[in-house]
């Protein structure tokens, strides 16, 4: 296994940018014996951190390296400060383009991995659990899955916020500048239920999700909304739910199935 510190240099965000990538090019021969995903192409995962994260987060918390080896599986691992991976306004800003479009572009070519969609899936918790959810829906001809864990889908509760108000994450003017105008969410593709159902009124196919939540999360209530949304408007979601809080014992419960589900094993 080879895990590379990339910076380089991002149009998208107008500065030289670091991100991490596992590639599983040189394992070992005991793990390669009788292993059916050495048989196949390598897959992509791009994981994505959560709120005050770091490109490191994954690679401190979690048991990735160990899961990119034994299930064949590049992982990029992207630094989204604390964009929730949408674009903002300005120079420098455009976190969803750069996490959909040019850091993938900037992988397949790099390291020779696949662009077909059905070799490359988003996921992430918290903040990343939205962004990997919202890059999925907007862009279906990039990632064939996705999954949240602990999901901040937040955008129900921010809805009509007014100035000087907050609430225990952040305040007003962060939300206004991540989202936009807060009194128009319902109609911004910023809120990935409005992307659900505009695909649903073209008659699209939406990729899977996967969601995993703990039942004593904050969050749990905003899962719970986003996966009834999703099964009203008949998309393919696998939910799951068992004691936890927001925190990475629960992320790391969940993060190999999650995985295995992408692949088709779950």
């Amino acid at each position: 296994m080879a895990l590379l510190q990339v910076n380089t240099y991002s149009v998208a965000l107008s500065r030289i940018i670091t991100f991490h990538i596992i590639l599983p090019n040189d394992t070992q021969p005991e793990i390669l014996a009788d292993n059916p995903y050495y048989k196949r192409q390598v897959k992509t995962l791009y994981l994505l951190h959560g709120f005050s994260g770091s490109t490191q987060d994954w690679l401190t918390g979690s048991l990735i390296q160990d899961i990119a080896v034994r299930y064949n599986l590049a992982v990029v691992m992207p630094a989204g400060e604390n964009s929730f991976y949408l674009n903002g306004k300005g120079t420098g800003r455009r976190y969803e383009t750069f996490t959909a479009e040019e850091l993938p572009d900037y992988c397949q070519k790099t390291f020779g991995l696949s662009a077909d969609p059905e070799d490359n899936f988003i996921g992430g918790l918290s903040m990343g659990g939205f962004g990997a959810i919202h890059t999925a829906l907007k862009y279906p001809e990039r990632f064939g899955k996705m999954f949240g864990l602990s999901a901040a889908l937040i955008v129900n509760g921010i809805k009509g916020m007014q100035p000087g108000s907050k609430n225990d994450i952040a305040d007003y003017d962060y939300y206004t500048q991540i989202f936009g105008d807060l009194n128009q969410l319902d109609e911004s593709e910023n809120n990935p239920e409005y992307l659900v159902k505009e695909r649903v009124k073209k008659e699209e196919m939406i990729q899977p999700v996967f969601m995993a939540c703990g039942s004593e999360d904050f969050l749990i209530e905003e899962n719970h909304e986003f996966r009834d949304f999703l099964i009203e408007n008949g998309v393919n979601v696998t939910y799951r739910e068992s004691p936890g809080i927001h925190e990475w014992k629960f992320w790391n419960e969940y993060l190999e199935p999650a995985v295995r589900w992408a692949l088709g094993e779950e």
